[in-house]
């Protein structure tokens, strides 16, 4: 009698997050013969690019728009839009990631609904060896609230740093005062013109930061107080020189990224925001009740005349990765940034100066548990500047490597466009601003 041997059928790689970065490795893995199994916490795809969709992206859609997803869907009759046109946070779904997520090898493994709460690798904490590299990876985690367990070959973390932003605190730690307040508090860029634009109307609005969401906001705060002169804007920063935020400018090989550093520079030299800086908050301050109640922020170090009161504060200080789902997972990340270690000194701010990261791939991310990425911006740790463009490249080293195709892996297959920032004599004239708590030079 001749007997037939029931194989299993083969696992799926894992894909964390159903971002772009999430999405396109998942058209890669198809695209090498791969099963992806695409975890996806909310109830929508790219849920995180929503909550910032009313911003224009300051580089154009060639620099969003991955290789082997416009392959894909072209042969779906995709067309694609303007290469050089600059979309919004929403342009980018709706046009790119939407039709990307229907494709049907892509929509079959995707799991919306789905918290991942931990990750480890089956029989073996984070203590054994044994034939743990043998081992599949095993995933917990909701699904439309009931736990549920699924097991992976291979495990890309996606799952981005957005809702994780760091507070306001000088310190790294929520500022005295910054919890009872959260009230009064937005954490990102909020949509100043539209969904949130009777908050900030004719209120005293501080804006905590020095990046570019942090510009975003207070550039569409200015638009604000044009229509509505009430509305009052201070700028919150620690670093000394406000100078050094306005980037390569005209400089810049990116001109939606100049074109903000441009417009922030003319808002201060106009004197239309007050600037306090270098200015670090210890503490919050409620003064009045109700309807009056307003915020101090207080630095220390200041005297009390300084201190900005305020009615709202946006926090726009980044965000940082959420690292407790991986507490079975041997990991070796760089202990100040809190990225791949090997990544670690080409994005580091305190010796990074450029804005400019060589391309990297597999090598770089490349972990003590084999066959475990941390991609996209994650992989960025508290760093802070990324390009989708660079999450695209990474997934697809890393999708090569898991194919086996090393040369692809190890072959770097883009260039980023310089800041404009080295080089530059200062980087930009120094402005003297002479109001109360402004910088001066």
């Amino acid at each position: 009698m001749k007997t037939t041997t029931c194989r299993p059928a083969p696992l799926p790689v894992a894909v964390l997050g159903a971002g772009p970065i999430g999405l396109v490795a998942a058209a890669h893995l198809v695209q090498r013969g791969f099963q992806p199994l695409i975890l996806e916490k909310a109830t929508t795809i790219a849920a995180s690019v929503r909550q910032w969709g009313h911003v224009k992206m300051f580089s154009p859609w060639r620099f969003n728009i991955d290789p082997v997803a416009r392959e894909m869907l072209q042969k779906q009759g995709w067309k694609a839009p303007d290469e050089e046109a600059l979309p919004t946070g929403n342009q980018l779904v709706d046009q790119f990631l939407e039709p990307l997520a229907r494709i049907a090898e892509i929509r079959a493994g995707l799991q919306l609904n789905t918290v991942v709460t931990a990750v480890s690798r089956s029989r073996h904490n984070k203590l054994r060896d044994g034939r743990r590299e043998k081992m599949p990876f095993v995933i917990h985690g909701l699904h439309k609230g009931s736990p549920q367990r699924w097991e992976a070959r291979a495990v890309l973390d996606a799952t981005g740093t957005w809702g994780n932003p760091t507070p306001m605190g000088a310190d790294g730690l929520p500022a005295l005062g910054e919890d009872e307040n959260s009230d009064r508090i937005f954490y990102g860029i909020p949509d100043v013109k539209s969904v949130h634009r009777e908050r900030f109307r004719g209120r005293r609005v501080a804006v905590v930061g020095a990046g570019h969401s942090a510009i975003n906001t207070l550039l569409d705060l200015a638009d604000l107080a044009r229509l509505d002169p009430a509305t009052r804007i201070h700028w919150v920063l620690r670093r000394a020189r406000v100078e050094d935020t306005y980037g390569g400018q005209g400089n810049d090989a990116l001109p939606g990224r100049g074109r903000l550093g441009v417009l922030l520079r003319q808002l201060v030299e106009e004197q239309r925001i007050q600037i306090h800086t270098p200015f670090f908050i210890d503490r919050l301050k409620s003064i009045g009740q109700g309807k009056d109640r307003a915020i101090v922020l207080v630095d220390g170090s200041r005297p009390e005349e300084d201190h900005p009161v305020c009615d709202e504060v946006v926090v726009a200080t980044g965000a940082r990765p959420d690292l407790r789902m991986l507490e079975e997972i041997r990991l070796d990340l760089d202990p100040t940034v809190e990225a791949p270690r090997a990544l670690a000194p080409l994005i580091d701010p305190n010796v990074h100066s450029c804005g400019t990261v060589r391309p990297h791939g597999e090598a770089e991310l490349r972990q003590p548990e084999r066959d475990f990425y941390v991609v996209g911006v994650k992989s960025y740790g508290r760093a802070p500047t990324f390009l989708l463009t660079t999450g695209y490249e990474q997934v697809r080293s890393v999708v090569a490597h898991l194919a086996g195709d090393t040369n692809a892996a190890q072959r770097v297959e883009l260039a980023l466009p310089e800041t404009g920032v080295c080089g530059l004599p200062g980087a930009a004239k120094p402005v003297a601003v002479g109001t109360q708590g402004q910088a001066t030079e």
